[in-house]
């Protein structure tokens, strides 16, 4: 026997209670939309794959969120809150920053473009380049980070459709002049797309500059504390976002609301932690300048460092990350060096609240003009810790070093 309608046309929700229905469908549809939403500090996390339509014709509706990947509202409040940051039309997510990367040169590029990269480029982003945009046709050349702005531009053909600049680059920090590079190549019609990680869109603005695309790995600076992964592609053009758009749906992207919350958490102290990694990195660089077994520091906001003109023209902060180049001395030397740390963990990534350290030189075999540096490099996030405390632990590593 059929149970009567209790949802007449216009009114879809079921009434709480309602013992003329079975006691499954009562616990499935119990406490929908039950009460008023209170207003707390952070945003609600809302957790759902199906969302549900007030009517039938907005289930066709391509400015309505009709499925959960698309984005609730804790990721369009970080989506907004980075548009912010960054003064950007929109900002969309990723998964990781990689994906932020990869998925918006994969929005912008098609068989038979060629992509200029910067050779300091995070190694992963190479490989990227290529493992997949080679094998679909997507040409790639690789330019010296020093190149000046108008010898990379000249280096553009006809097929030429995207510049990738990192800046600080990985491991050696080298600079490129962004503004001027953006604005050469968009009279040439060559789109710019900037990893703008190290200063976690906080001490340089990209899009403010010209480049067209700004991405971030929200995992580092953003998150803050070496727990959450998420990336981010920032731009003005209307038309890149739409592009941008495309990646993530045809790709299958999607963030968590729960990670999505963490960043927004991370975002509200993100001036804060950035100054005081940046404050101990200076400090810990100043001193480690001058020791003697340092043969030169690789920090761009050093005064006296390479790049330091152009660090202090167009950026208005420094992050916590810089390199160091050891005098020359055997491998073994620098492994004791490392292993002799106790603070500073030895771990890839960068951005959190702790110290870490790494050495470079294993990763150097990659690039197309392999650095000459003169010495072993070993790579220093510096995190929250007290930087006297910081100094003690590397004395300790120099004094291993010297045994070796």
């Amino acid at each position: 026997m059929g149970r009567p309608n209790r949802h007449p046309r216009g009114d879809r929700r079921l009434t709480a209670g309602d013992k003329t229905l079975g006691e499954a469908t009562r616990l499935v549809h119990a406490g929908r939309g039950a009460g008023p939403r209170r207003r707390t500090v952070g945003p609600p996390i809302e957790k759902g794959s199906t969302v549900l339509m007030a009517e039938a014709a907005a289930l066709y509706d391509d400015d309505a969120v009709t499925y959960g990947r698309g984005g609730l509202s804790v990721q369009d409040l970080l989506s907004a809150a980075l548009a912010e940051l960054e003064g950007a039309t929109a900002v969309r997510l990723f998964p990781s920053g990689l994906a932020a990367l990869t998925g918006a040169m994969l929005g912008v590029l098609k068989a038979g473009d060629e992509i200029l990269v910067g050779d300091a480029v995070y190694n992963p982003t190479r490989r990227f380049c290529e493992r997949v945009l080679k094998r679909f046709g997507v040409a790639i050349r690789y330019f010296p980070p020093s190149l000046a702005p108008d010898e990379l531009i000249a280096m553009a053909g006809p097929t030429t459709r995207l510049i990738l600049l990192e800046s600080p680059g990985s491991l050696t920090f080298d600079m490129q002049d962004a503004p001027a590079i953006a604005r050469l190549a968009r009279d040439r019609g060559i789109l710019t797309l900037m990893d703008n990680t190290w200063a976690a869109g906080l001490y340089f603005k990209p899009l403010d500059h010209g480049v067209d695309l700004s991405i971030q790995a929200l995992t580092k600076y953003v998150g803050g504390h070496s727990d959450v992964f998420m990336g981010s592609a920032a731009t003005r053009d209307p038309a890149l976002v739409e592009s941008l758009d495309h990646a993530i749906w045809d790709f299958g992207w999607s963030v968590a609301p729960e990670d999505a919350y963490q960043m927004v958490r991370g975002l509200r102290t993100l001036s804060t932690r950035l100054a005081r990694h940046g404050q101990s990195a200076l400090i810990v660089a100043q001193w480690l300048r001058d020791h003697p077994a340092v043969a030169e520091v690789l920090y761009p906001a050093l005064p006296g460092a390479r790049d330091h003109a152009l660090w202090k023209r167009d950026y208005t902060g420094a992050a916590g990350l810089f390199s160091i180049v050891l005098k020359p001395c055997s491998d073994g030397a620098v492994h004791a060096f490392l292993n002799a740390l106790r603070l500073f963990g030895l771990g890839f990534s960068w951005g959190g609240f702790e110290s870490l350290a790494l050495n470079c030189d294993p990763q150097f075999n990659k690039r197309v003009w392999a650095p000459n540096l003169g010495g072993p490099a070993i790579r220093l996030s510096i995190g929250l810790e007290d930087p006297e405390d910081l100094i003690a632990d590397l004395g300790g590593g120099f004094k291993a070093l010297a045994r070796n």
